[in-house]
This record gives structure tokens, C-alpha cells and sequence, in this order.
């Protein structure tokens, strides 16, 4: 148990304390709060093998306990039997939550008032609502593919705390936030709902959309590429200079080189505070606003 947590563990995930062989779990994904439930893992009976995955990211790995001696033909092909019943098992359960998750983000979104430039987060970003609707006291922004099929909702409270509702299927998906879908000049993909604000009202011609975080960057351009493939594509990435690693700038890098598209990130002049990170930062500093 201890080994097969381990592998868990370097994917990133925090698996629960106690794993039981042939009992399904169900813990938090890569970088989730502790309520999600998207990551999961299966150990298998006995003990010499088991799954895991997290839906949220498409992460799905099988993994074989060290052994004193090789697998016998009969132990691997029981593995291999276990190994897809246990994905086939993930599949299933993954779809039917991104099915209930469409269903409810259909039912919010339609009962929900469309946004006024009054929301706090509106006024202290500097940004038009673009189409932005209010469930409760949070913004509220469909998350669809090109087919304008809704898969989830990012909801943007007051404050600006952002969560995506729960189950939504997110990889390959985006926020649209202006431009003309058929007939458009070029493409800009950015990470934040505020930043594509910002440069839909710097670039009226633009098709803007967002890719909600860095890590979707790619799955975005790609799926960008495919429908658009000669399309001009400009990656609009964030600069996470305090962040070690930078993985707004690591992450935009990849997704440029991946799709053929060119490469944006914010130029900071030498008076610029640390601290500021996207486009929309940016603007509304040089605007003389508080960020």
C-alpha cells in the first residue's frame, strides 16, 4: 500500500491514508481542494497492482508492485485483465459526471441575470462584462467546445475567488469572450477570464478566448489549430516571475511551439511592481489602478 501511494503521490495527488485492496477511492485531483473528488485509484487484489488517474487532468496510470521474481504469463495477463476493467470503470464513471455537471451548468446558466459593469470584480479589473451572467453574487461564465456545447461554469465571486463547478469537464474546453466565430482578423488564447477581457477591448477584430489556467493552454491551442489551421494564433501568456519555475511563461512557451502560433507575454517597464503577473495587470496599472 505504502509503495502504491507513493506512485500517488509523485503524480501530484494526496491519496487517502488507507488504500483497500479492491475498494474504488475517490480523493482530491492535482491541485484541488479537498471537497474534489476527481482523483481516484483501484488497488487490485493481493496487493501486485493497481490504477489511479485524476479526471480533471486526464491522468491515468497503471502501476506493478516490485516483485523477488518475474511475473508469471497467468499473473500478467490477470493484470492486464484487472488494469482495463479498472479504466473502462473510470471511463464510464468520468462521462457520467461530466454529463450530470453539463446538466447543472445548463440549469444555472439559464436561470442566471446577466452581468452589470456594477460587480466589484468588473470595476476593480477595468473590464466590460462581455456576456458575463450572476448566479447568486458571482459571475458566471460558460465553459463550451467550438460546437457551443456547455460542459461546466467558472464562477468569479466578489472578491475575486474563482472556482469551476464541480464533475465539469475543463480539458480542450474555453471560455469564449468576443469575436466573430466565422469570420475573424486572428486568434488570441489567454490563461484568465480578465486578461481576455482585456485584450478582446484592445483588439475589437480579435476572436479572444480563454483557456481558464496554464495548464489548458495547450489542449486549447490545439484544438484551436485543428479548426483554424491557417489561421494567424497568438498565445497570450501570464508571467509568473515570482513563481519558481514560472509556469505561466514555461506553460505558454509549450503551447505556442505545440500549435504552431506566436507568443505573447507582458513587457514590464523597470518601474512595474513584482507582484503583477497577466495583460490585464498590466493595463490596469498603467491605468493607475490598484492590482
Amino acid at each position: 500500500m505504502d509503495e502504491f501511494r507513493q506512485a500517488i503521490m509523485e503524480s501530484g495527488m494526496a491519496p487517502p491514508e488507507v488504500i483497500d485492496p479492491g475498494v474504488w477511492h475517490r480523493f482530491p485531483g492535482n491541485g484541488k481542494c479537498p471537497s474534489n473528488r476527481s482523483g481516484w485509484c483501484l488497488m487490485f487484489e493481493g496487493g501486485l497492482g493497481g490504477c489511479f488517474g485524476d479526471w480533471s487532468s486526464g491522468l491515468s496510470e497503471t502501476w506493478k508492485s516490485k516483485q523477488n521474481k518475474p511475473y508469471s504469463r497467468t499473473d500478467r495477463v490477470a493484470f492486464a485483465r484487472r488494469a482495463e476493467a479498472a479504466r473502462k470503470r473510470a471511463e464510464i464513471e468520468r462521462r457520467t459526471r461530466q454529463a450530470d455537471a453539463a446538466t447543472r451548468a445548463t440549469a444555472i446558466w439559464k436561470s442566471a441575470k446577466l452581468a452589470t459593469c456594477s460587480h466589484p470584480y468588473l470595476n476593480q479589473k477595468r473590464i466590460h462584462p462581455h456576456g458575463a451572467k450572476l448566479h447568486k453574487d458571482a459571475l458566471t461564465l460558460p465553459i463550451t467546445d467550438f460546437a457551443g456545447n456547455l460542459s461546466s461554469l467558472q464562477f468569479i465571486g466578489p472578491n475575486g475567488r474563482k472556482r469551476l463547478l464541480s464533475g465539469g469537464c475543463k480539458r480542450g474546453r474555453f471560455i469564449y469572450v468576443a469575436g466573430d466565430m466565422t469570420d475573424f482578423h486572428h486568434i488570441i488564447i489567454c490563461e484568465g477570464w480578465a486578461t481576455g477581457c482585456t485584450l478582446a477591448e484592445d483588439s475589437p477584430a480579435a476572436l479572444v478566448l480563454v483557456a481558464i489556467d496554464a495548464g489548458n493552454l495547450k489542449p486549447v491551442a490545439l484544438a484551436t489549430r485543428r479548426r483554424w489551421p491557417y489561421a494567424e494564433l497568438v498565445i497570450a501568456g501570464d508571467d509568473d516571475r515570482l513563481t519558481a519555475g514560472n509556469p505561466g511563461a514555461t506553460k505558454v512557451k509549450a503551447a505556442a511551439i505545440a500549435s504552431n502560433a506566436l507568443l505573447a507575454l507582458p513587457q514590464w517597464s523597470e518601474d512595474a511592481p513584482e507582484h503583477l503577473t497577466d495583460f490585464n495587470d498590466l493595463a490596469v496599472w498603467r491605468a493607475g489602478g490598484e492590482v
